[in-house]
């Protein structure tokens, strides 16, 4: 029995963030209420309450099934290392790993539209805004090991340093997913993401991929 209560606590855990993905993409963050989410949920604001103490411990929920395990990834690919990584194509892999996940899985494809477009991140979501700009610092850590140990190897051209061309491949990153987003019907960037990933990485080598 006390199995059983878990599990549909877990339940209907779940169906709460489901209707805040909902609902936050129809409305945005900032018009969103908890009485929205209860609505969607087709539970009573009292069993939201329940499981969530406010609408940013939502979002955190929310952020944290999709976005999260995706930085993982990527942690993953760059963390890699044998004698025959290309640490070049690691970071065009990591990128590329990101792009496929966005076209195959629409939940996360949402969960990143909420993120960029659909919330405002002020008052108690300013430390949301931090906790992002956190890990893409992290991000940017671990591109810039994967350029020094690219430099090691020869690979890149010697005109800027790991540390520029990491900060540099993060901001052209960040961009393009921004843009991936707002191109709903996939005509301007969607369709030319992971050549456009190719071609930011070649500029970099000494000797380009064809």
């Amino acid at each position: 029995m006390v199995r059983k209560t878990k599990e549909d606590a877990e339940l209907t855990r779940q169906r709460i963030i489901d209707a805040a993905r909902a609902v936050f993409l129809t409305r945005g963050v900032s018009r969103s209420t908890l009485e929205h989410i209860a609505l969607e949920a087709q539970v009573t604001r009292g069993a939201v309450y329940w499981h969530f103490k406010n609408k940013t411990d939502i979002f955190y929920a929310l952020r944290d099934r999709a976005f999260l395990p995706l930085i993982d990834r990527m942690y993953d690919t760059l963390a890699t290392q044998t004698d025959d990584t290309d640490p070049l194509t690691q970071i065009e892999d990591s990128l590329c790993d990101t792009i496929n996940e966005l076209n195959e899985n629409i939940e996360m494809r949402q969960i990143y539209e909420i993120m960029m477009i659909k919330c405002e991140y002020v008052d108690e979501f300013a430390t949301v805004l931090q906790q992002i700009l956190n890990n893409c610092s992290n991000i940017t850590e671990k591109i810039q090991l994967a350029y020094e140990r690219a430099k090691e190897q020869n690979l890149l051209i010697p005109i800027f340093t790991p540390h520029e061309l990491a900060l540099d491949t993060h901001l052209f990153f960040s961009g393009l997913l921004h843009m991936w987003v707002k191109d709903a019907d996939g005509s301007r960037f969607r369709y030319q993401a992971k050549m456009l990933i190719k071609s930011h990485i070649n500029l970099r080598r000494i000797n380009p991929k064809t």
